[in-house]
């Protein structure tokens, strides 16, 4: 699962987007409320994209799952 906004772009490996856990967890850390966790797993709010912070909390909680990129810096990985 994939969405861009203006300015940055945040995916969540297929494989883990359907898990609940993985959402909870990723719902809890983001300080900007990019990743709703539901019962199906986890959605990105995709108008709160562009207010993420790049504090890598996400990365933390769900290693190897989680992609940011700059969009503004011609899609470079976080």
């Amino acid at each position: 699962m994939k969405k861009d906004a203006i300015f940055i772009g945040v995916e969540v490996a297929d494989s883990v987007a359907s898990d609940p856990a993985v959402g909870a967890k990723l719902d809890e850390v983001c300080p900007v409320n990019i990743f709703k966790g539901t019962d199906a797993g986890v959605d990105i709010v995709e108008q709160n994209i562009d207010e993420c912070v790049l504090c890598k909390l996400c990365y933390d909680v769900s290693p190897g799952n989680v992609t940011i990129t700059k969009l503004y810096d011609d899609g470079a990985a976080l």
